[in-house]
C-alpha cells in the first residue's frame, strides 16, 4: 500500500530546557530480542488501534553550546501519522526533529538518522553522538547502576545540520494503527518504503524540499540506507546529497556467519585477531593495530579463503598451514580450529577466547568482557556491552524526553522490538527485473543510486572491534560496488579503534564528529 502525506493532528507546545541525569540498553545487530518497558503494540492491531490514535507532537525551544558555538533550536518530539492509498490510518512513526533558528532553511542541510536491528529504536545514535544530550557510560566497562547521568554533547551534529531521528514502526513510540499490520513494515523492502515515505512526508509538511538532504544509518540502518537512497530517487525524485553508513550491514551473505556459507568466516577473521590482540591473547602482542589488520586480511583473503573453498580436497599440508595461521592470529588453539573444521562464528569465538578466566567477550564491541553465565557452554549467552551500557542509555533518554522535551501520554518506549524473526528478509534488487532474492544486498541499490545521482557522496564509518558488522565485510561490499572508477572518488572511509558504536570511545567520538563535519562541508 502507498503511504500518503497527512498533517499531524495534535501539537503540544512546551518551553524551557533543563539539565538532568540518565542512560539505556543496546541491541546487537542480530540479537534475538529485548523489548524494554513494553512491546509497544508490536504485533498487528486491535480494536483500539483501529480507531487511529492521533499523532502527538511536543514542541520545545532550546539553546546549547556545540563545538564552542551557541545554537538556538526548536525540538519537535512525538509521532507522525501515515495513511495508505485509501486514506486510512496505517501507522504512527516516531521521530525527534532538531531545527536551528534563523538562517535560510533552503540552504541549511537536513539529516535523517536511524539505527538498525532490524527492530532497534534510534536511542543509540540519538543519545550517543548526534543529539545535543549524551548519555554518560563507561567505555569498555560496566557502570550500569544509578544515579545515571547525561551531559551536554559537545560532539552533536546540530551545529552543522538540522537533524531528524527516526524510530521505525515497532520501535520507540512507533506502532501500527487503524488498517496497518506488522507485515506492512517488517521486512527489507517494506521498511525501505515506509522510511522513504516518512522522509518525503516530513519534507512536505516542513517545507524542506529545497534543503541539502542526507541520511545516516547505523548497523541494519546501512541495509535500509542503500535501499532508501535508491527508492527516494526513483519513486519521489529526491536526490540525496550524501549517505552516511555507520558500522553498516548491507550484504547478508558476507556479514552473517554460521549459516553454512564460507564467505562470512573470512570476513570475521581480522576482527577476531583485533579482539585477541586487545585482550592480550597473542604472544607477542602486535604493536601496530592497522599494520596487523592489513597482515591478517592478507592471510584471510589469500590463504584462509582458498582453503575453505577447497573443502575436503584441501591437502593435509595446506590444512596444517592454515590451522597454524588461525591459531597465531586468534589465540585459539589449532586443535579447537581443527575440531571446528576451520570455521567458527563470533558466538563461539567470544565464548572461547577468555574461557580460562571465565569471561565472555562482547559482540557489538569486543573490547568489553563480562562474567560467563555457563563456564562449559559452547557459545556466548549474552553480550556484555548490552548489559554494560544499556540501562544508562535508556535512563538518559527517558529523563531527557520527559523533563527537557516535555513528552507525555504517547505510550511506552520500545528499545528493541522483537522483530528479527518476524522480518521478511527477501529483497527485490534493482538489477533483477523484479525478482525477489531470499537474502538481501542493498549495496546493489546504493550502486544504482550512485550511478543515477553521480553527485551523491558516501561516508563509511567503521570500528575495528566490531563483531556485529566486521570491518573486512564492510570493505568487501565497498570494493564490490559496481560503479565507474570516477564514482569511487565519492566514497570516504574512516576507521576507529573502537566497536560497533565507536562513539562510546571518547577519542573515536572526537574523530567521528570531525569526519562527519568534514563530509558535510565537502572538505577533502
Amino acid at each position: 500500500m502507498l503511504l500518503r502525506f497527512v498533517r499531524p493532528v495534535t501539537t503540544h507546545n512546551n518551553k524551557g530546557p533543563t539539565m538532568n541525569r540518565l542512560p539505556a540498553l543496546i541491541v546487537t545487530l542480530f540479537a534475538a530480542s529485548l523489548a524494554v518497558a513494553a512491546e509497544g503494540g508490536n504485533d498487528g492491531k486491535n480494536d483500539a488501534q483501529k480507531e487511529a490514535p492521533e499523532a502527538k507532537q511536543y514542541v520545545t525551544q532550546h539553546e546549547a553550546r556545540v563545538g564552542g558555538r551557541k545554537i538556538e533550536y526548536t525540538v519537535t518530539a512525538g509521532t507522525m501519522l501515515m495513511r495508505n492509498d485509501k486514506d486510512e490510518p496505517q501507522a504512527l512513526v516516531g521521530y525527534t526533529a532538531y531545527v536551528a533558528k534563523g538562517g535560510n532553511s533552503a540552504e541549511r542541510p537536513i539529516m535523517f538518522a536511524y539505527n538498525g536491528g532490524p527492530g532497534s529504536a534510534s536511542i543509540w545514535l540519538h543519545m550517543g553522538i548526534l543529539g545535543p544530550q549524551r548519555a554518560v557510560v563507561t567505555d569498555a566497562g560496566f557502570s550500569n547502576n544509578g544515579p545515571y547521568r547525561r551531559v551536554n554533547n559537545d560532539y552533536s551534529i546540530i551545529d552543522e545540520t538540522d537533524l531528524v531521528m527516526i524510530d521505525p514502526v515497532g520501535t520507540g513510540f512507533a506502532k501500527v494503527v487503524g488498517e496497518g499490520k506488522g507485515e506492512d513494515f517488517w521486512g527489507v523492502d517494506q521498511d525501505i518504503k515506509s522510511i522513504s515515505e516518512f522522509i518525503v512526508q516530513y519534507l512536505t509538511e516542513n517545507g524542506r524540499w529545497a534543503s541539502p538532504k542526507y541520511i545516516l544509518g547505523e548497523s541494519y540502518g546501512g541495509m535500509r540506507s542503500g535501499g532508501v537512497a535508491y527508492y527516494l530517487l526513483n519513486n519521489h525524485f529526491v536526490a540525496l546529497d550524501g549517505v552516511i553508513l555507520v558500522s553498516p550491514f548491507m550484504e547478508f551473505t558476507a556479514g552473517f556467519s554460521g549459516m553454512g556459507v564460507d564467505l562470512p568466516h573470512v570476513m570475521f577473521l581480522p576482527t577476531f585477531a583485533a579482539t585477541a590482540r586487545y585482550h592480550g591473547a597473542l604472544d607477542p602482542t602486535p604493536s601496530d593495530l592497522e599494520a596487523f589488520m592489513t597482515e591478517v586480511a592478507d592471510f584471510a583473503l589469500n590463504e584462509y579463503a582458498p582453503a575453505l573453498l577447497k573443502g575436503n580436497t584441501l591437502s593435509d599440508a595446506e590444512r596444517r598451514a592454515v590451522l597454524a595461521g588461525l591459531s597465531k592470529y586468534t589465540g585459539l588453539s589449532e586443535d579447537y580450529w581443527d575440531r571446528a573444521n576451520l570455521r567458527i562464528n563470533e558466538g563461539r569465538f567470544n565464548k572461547e577466547l577468555m574461557r580460562e578466566t571465565g569471561k565472555t567477550v562482547g559482540r557489538v564491541d569486543s573490547r568489553f568482557a563480562g562474567n560467563m553465565i555457563n563456564r562449559i557452554g559452547e557459545s556466548a549467552e549474552y553480550d556484555p556491552m548490552i548489559s554494560a551500557i544499556g540501562p544508562g542509555y535508556l535512563a538518559a533518554f527517558m529523563d531527557y524526553y520527559q523533563n527537557d522535551l516535555k513528552v507525555e501520554d504517547i505510550g511506552n518506549y520500545t528499545v528493541f522490538g522483537n522483530l528479527f524473526l518476524k522480518w521478511d528478509w527477501s529483497h527485490r534488487q534493482p538489477d533483477l527485473q523484479g525478482f525477489k532474492l531470499p537474502f538481501p544486498n542493498t549495496a546493489v541499490d546504493l550502486a544504482y543510486a550512485m550511478r543515477q545521482n553521480p553527485s551523491m557522496r558516501v561516508l563509511v564509518q567503521q570500528g575495528y572491534y566490531d563483531l556485529a558488522t566486521p570491518h573486512l565485510a564492510t570493505e568487501y561490499f565497498i570494493d564490490h560496488l559496481d560503479i565507474p572508477d570516477e564514482l569511487r572518488e565519492n566514497i570516504e572511509y574512516a576507521t576507529y579503534e573502537a566497536g560497533h558504536m565507536m562513539y562510546i570511545h571518547e577519542p573515536s567520538m572526537v574523530k567521528f564528529k570531525e569526519d562527519l563535519v568534514r563530509f558535510l562541508q565537502g572538505d577533502e
